[in-house]
């Protein structure tokens, strides 16, 4: 388990980014995927305003609302289209913050979101201004904790001496480990770590050495990579996403697999 504040979540979770909700034979599949991954005990699942301009918080409503309670979902705003039918940007103004939280409660159908990450620090806009709005918010009772994304250790800390921080979402994985500073800070702190894109390159890399600890571990690259991340610390919670129930269920399997010290050894000298 891994704490987010008060809660307890498991640590595999799920991205919903991917998700297809164009057609109804799309929708349908998205659904059941979905339903499949809390039915596997997924208790933690990412999504954005940026998915689809909230269509993919709506799509999680629609296939879980009433929430089981165990059940987090984590929402993420901070990035706003600059005009219609024009190009997502990062956007931090309180205003936006305040739109895009307040959407959120309406299409994922909830008082309180329990997670809410700023999506990316706005560079315009002063850091202690963007969090200080979601402090507001959560002061409010529209927020139960407040994290951050694609940060440096030096902005964490910013962060954390403006509201508590009780997640940080950086890319990361076993083959792209330039936020390994940031993931110690975390683990330092006690702070959730969710890696996004947790398991490229290390599943399209021709490494011999991924494939080889594989085999021996009965399991495919997908889920060693998985795997090493829920070795790498206690507070690392991946969010792997798929379209795919088969996929989904070869994730979450990845929980199950030990690795040992020679194993260890061999991956962690790896480098993309």
């Amino acid at each position: 388990m891994v704490a987010i504040g008060a809660r307890d979540v498991g640590r595999m979770g799920f991205g919903a980014m991917r998700l297809p909700a164009d057609t109804d034979a799309e929708r349908e599949s998205s659904l059941a995927v979905v339903r499949r991954a809390v039915e596997l005990g997924v208790t933690l699942l990412d999504t954005a305003y940026l998915y689809g301009g909230g269509a993919n918080e709506e799509l999680l409503a629609e296939a879980l609302h009433p929430y089981p309670e165990e059940l987090l979902i984590t929402t993420k705003v901070g990035l706003a289209p600059s005009g219609p039918g024009e190009e997502w940007k990062i956007d931090g103004r309180p205003e936006i913050l305040r739109e895009q939280v307040d959407g959120a409660l309406v299409r994922l159908r909830v008082d309180r979101l329990e997670l809410l990450q700023l999506h990316r620090i706005d560079p315009e806009i002063p850091l202690a201004e963007q969090l200080g709005t979601l402090r507001e918010l959560r002061d409010a009772g529209k927020i139960a904790h407040i994290g951050v994304s694609e940060v440096t250790v030096e902005q964490l800390a910013e962060a954390r001496a403006v509201v508590d921080i009780a997640s940080v979402q950086n890319r990361y994985s076993m083959l792209d480990r330039e936020h390994d500073p940031v993931l110690d800070a975390c683990e330092a702190a006690g702070i959730a770590f969710l890696p996004w894109r947790p398991v490229a390159p290390a599943t399209t890399a021709d490494d011999k050495e991924i494939r080889a600890v594989a085999a021996e571990l009965g399991a495919t690259p997908t889920q060693l990579a998985l795997a090493w991340l829920l070795d790498r610390s206690p507070v690392v919670l991946p969010i792997p996403g798929t379209t795919r129930i088969a996929h989904l269920e070869e994730n979450v399997a990845a929980a199950g697999l030990r690795l040992t010290d020679a194993h260890r050894d061999r991956l962690d000298h790896l480098t993309a």
